[in-house]
């Protein structure tokens, strides 16, 4: 692998910090790490020249027309040994990897190659691309027409799903406290009937959550290295929408009076992961975002630990297009779309061949890749996308390397 010199090593080291932290990070984060404009023109520099030819994967084609259903993921490992050089392959300066180039079905990518270099583009010598959209009978914007990075089976359904919430937020957040024919467990398509905390009850009013998610036991989620708390991960069951607001009913009394009597709110649950019963609690849907995000290596250091894996049944291994959680989030400089290596924990086994026998580790070894999508302040989750055994909490993320 192409090894950049100890300056140029440094300027891209912390112009990719600062980019990373630029659309993700608060702003003590981004003041933390500043950028010259002269750091950033030496690394746009860097990264416009491409990579070297001998980084290109063995059939990498000339020219490739962009089809329905493929991946940024895909297209990488056709032209790469190492899919994570995507960036530099494309030409991206480091800003834009938070910003990616859009790629579009029908759109011709041209391999271009000069005095050793390669790089990608969408125009040969300078002419200008023409995207050809075929006609359709409602409009759609450019980017729900972009690229996924991956198959979006294998991720969107946990682009929304994990959460990772403080020791108190689901205990303070509405529950569910009984349904419309008092039914134990819940499905898709029930009504129920839900309290919210009093001092902010559930109302659908004007600029009110409207659609929420369904979650039950917030797990501490621990440093496997430093055994600290780094957040809680809520069980995701579902969805439901708010149909009718909580508050308060009148209503005759006994002695011909006026009473008012509580009323929960009323929500409908639109779809169910796991059953739903009473006493688990509700959180606003987080808004859908764009995650046509381009995989690359990360510009720091990253050590990371695996520190569950994802789901509500306990398992000790993860396989491939499974999820992890892992101990780096954004403070860390993780943004989605960086591609890590996964090694295997080493275990620790008795050298019988010693008449002492002595205790000793055995190394750790390389296990595949995984791609972080989705991150919070301490925790990030990512995607296993090629592993060669089983992947287990205290298996060790670092850096791709060749």
């Amino acid at each position: 692998m192409h090894q950049p010199n100890n300056y140029t090593q440094a300027v891209t080291c912390a112009l990719g910090l600062a980019a990373a932290l630029a659309t993700s990070a608060p702003a003590w984060a981004q003041a933390r790490y500043p950028v010259t404009a002269a750091q950033r023109a030496t690394a746009e520099q860097t990264a416009a020249k491409g990579i070297p030819e001998a980084e290109l994967a063995a059939n990498a084609p000339d020219t490739y027309v962009v089809k329905r259903g493929d991946t940024l993921w895909g297209i990488s490992g056709m032209y790469l040994k190492r899919p994570w050089r995507w960036p530099e392959l494309w030409g991206m300066n480091m800003q834009a990897i938070a910003n990616p180039h859009l790629i579009y079905p029908g759109q011709t990518l041209y391999l271009e190659r000069n005095n050793g270099m390669a790089r990608l583009s969408t125009s040969r010598n300078g002419s200008t691309d023409v995207l050809r959209l075929s006609p359709r009978t409602r409009a759609e914007s450019l980017s729900d027409l972009a690229l996924p990075t991956l198959k979006p089976h294998l991720i969107e359904p946990f682009l929304v799903e994990p959460i990772i919430v403080d020791a108190d937020t689901l205990e303070h957040a509405p529950r569910v406290v009984a349904t419309t024919e008092e039914r134990v467990l819940m499905a898709s398509g029930d009504k129920a009937y839900v309290r919210g905390d009093p001092a902010k009850p559930l109302l659908r009013a004007p600029g009110e959550p409207r659609r929420f998610q369904i979650y039950r036991n917030a797990t501490a989620l621990k440093d496997p290295v430093t055994g600290e708390i780094l957040g809680y991960e809520a069980q995701y069951l579902g969805k439901a929408d708010l149909l009718r607001g909580e508050g308060l009913e009148e209503s005759a009394d006994d002695k011909g009076g006026v009473q008012a009597d509580y009323v929960p709110a009323t929500v409908q649950i639109t779809s169910v992961k796991e059953e739903i019963r009473a006493g688990d609690r509700l959180l606003p849907a987080p808004a859908r975002a764009f995650t046509s995000y381009t995989p690359h290596a990360p510009q720091v250091p990253i050590d990371a630990r695996v520190v569950s894996i994802y789901g509500s049944s306990p398992v000790a291994y993860a396989g491939q297009n499974q999820v992890v959680a892992i101990n780096r989030g954004i403070h860390d400089g993780m943004v989605p779309g960086q591609v890590l290596q996964i090694l295997t924990k080493g275990e620790r086994i008795v050298d019988k061949t010693d008449p002492e026998r002595a205790t000793i580790k055995l190394p750790s070894e390389r296990n595949g890749l995984a791609m972080v999508f989705r991150t919070f302040d301490r925790v990030s989750y990512a995607l296993l996308l090629q592993i060669n055994t089983g992947v287990r909490v205290g298996d060790r993320l670092t850096n791709p390397t060749n």
